[in-house]
């Protein structure tokens, strides 16, 4: 299969200025760009008039939760049958892939396999949505986040909680053997888990040590929740590759990171905090003024915080912990406006995070995130600049196709779903 696509304002994640071009695609791969203006040798491929769109990378959910499936609460994901949860999780993919996110890196399956078989059956072609990275369960402590039971009820949720480093490390191994690509660990606490709260390191030196081992012994990679300071260092001293949130982040914290930023990549998953923030306008109820005091003080701090690490040139994913009711999967392409409104991000910034960024937490090689001769093409045609304003991309309709891998898809009309389009068809 030979493409052409002529005409397009290309925009090709470096951060360079977008500009008229043609861009040849053969079977799944970029073969060559070039302005508009020099001959590319396209003799027998389809060309498709672009003129007046906009051609970008397709982006990275880099916090990705595909098998927390809009439920309300955390435990409700421990209620759900295997069976039901597994064909759930393949709806969120393909929201996630109409949404124009043709790469995913999991912060956490809901029940072990629930990402490596979603994962599978996308590479075979069983059904339609992003690459995805497979993670483990959330690996917590009793009383951590994720840890749902209680003496006199025990209650499934999205963490398994292991005590002590020979339990995480039992634990670790068994998710490896079932053909995780990431071991997440929950190393800090969260608001509203009282037991462990987000300002703690509940997870000690030696059990995060034990999950770090197993994951990299066995050449994978290990991810972790950590919002409290003494968590980020505790992450970075025993070699975490991505830490999510860092919200409270000291001096210290931060000059740690960016001495390991070419290293680990980080994720404040600030859609969550900001879906909560608008569920609670006028609330007035006492348990819903208690938690807005609560929760606005972090996410003052993680806007400084985050301000911070831009500006240091810590790399930074955009990716919401969407998956919930209030939060819902599909919509991740909010993270954008957030990342410009609240951590000083240009649209053209936001969209490398989102692009060039994404694609290296991937571990593709130099396969993703670019549009660039050799990597993989998978690529948005946009009606609209969202070097202009980044919320377009939350419209589905924006997007003329989504193309994975050289194939090409379309956003179905009514429902947050694609289309596979016929490879004889112009769908420009």
């Amino acid at each position: 299969m030979r493409l052409l696509i002529d005409g397009a304002m290309v925009w090709d994640g470096t951060g360079a200025p977008p500009f008229p071009g043609k861009v040849l695609i053969e079977d799944e791969r970029i073969a060559a760009v070039a302005p508009r203006d020099e001959n590319v040798a396209s003799n027998g491929a389809e060309r498709i008039d672009a003129a007046g769109k906009f051609l970008m990378p397709g982006m990275v959910e880099g916090h990705a939760h595909l098998s927390f499936v809009d439920t309300p609460r955390g435990t409700a994901l421990g209620e759900l049958p295997p069976e039901d949860h597994a064909l759930l999780t393949m709806d969120a993919a393909r929201k996630l892939l109409s949404a124009g996110f043709t790469s995913a890196c999991s912060a956490a399956a809901a029940k072990i396999r629930l990402d490596v078989a979603v994962r599978d059956a996308i590479d075979r072609g069983m059904t339609e949505g992003p690459r995805l990275l497979a993670a483990s369960p959330e690996l917590t402590v009793t009383g951590g986040l994720g840890d749902g039971r209680k003496l006199h009820l025990h209650q499934d949720s999205f963490g398994v909680a292991v005590d002590g480093p020979d339990e995480v490390r039992r634990m670790a191994r068994l998710c490896l053997r079932e053909g995780v690509d990431m071991i997440k660990l929950n190393i800090s606490g969260e608001l509203g888990t009282d037991s462990a709260p987000a300002v703690a390191a509940v997870m000690t030196d030696a059990e995060v040590a034990a999950g770090v081992e197993a994951a990299h012994t066995a050449g994978r990679r290990a991810a972790a929740h950590a919002r409290a300071s003494d968590s980020v260092k505790r992450a970075l001293r025993h070699g975490v590759d991505v830490i999510y949130h860092c919200d409270y982040a000291d001096a210290e914290a931060l000059d740690l990171l960016e001495a390991a930023k070419d290293r680990v990549f980080t994720g404040p998953a600030i859609g969550l905090t900001i879906s909560r923030l608008e569920s609670l306008r006028g609330d007035n109820t006492a348990e819903g003024r208690r938690y807005l005091e609560r929760l606005m003080p972090q996410f003052e701090t993680t806007c400084r915080t985050h301000n911070e690490m831009r500006k240091r040139g810590i790399r930074i994913v955009i990716g919401g912990d969407y998956g919930f009711s209030i939060n819902p999967q599909g919509t991740n392409a909010r993270d954008l406006h957030h990342f410009v409104t609240h951590f000083g991000f240009s649209p053209s910034e936001v969209l490398q995070a989102a692009t060039r960024t994404g694609g290296e937490i991937m571990q593709r090689g130099h396969e993703l995130g670019l549009i660039k001769q050799g990597y993989l093409a998978d690529l948005l045609l946009v009606d609209g600049d969202p070097l202009k304003d980044v919320r377009l991309l939350q419209d589905r309709k924006r997007f003329t196709w989504i193309m994975k891998g050289g194939v090409r898809y379309q956003p179905c009309e009514g429902a947050p779903h694609v289309r596979r389009l016929n490879d004889q068809v112009a769908a420009a």
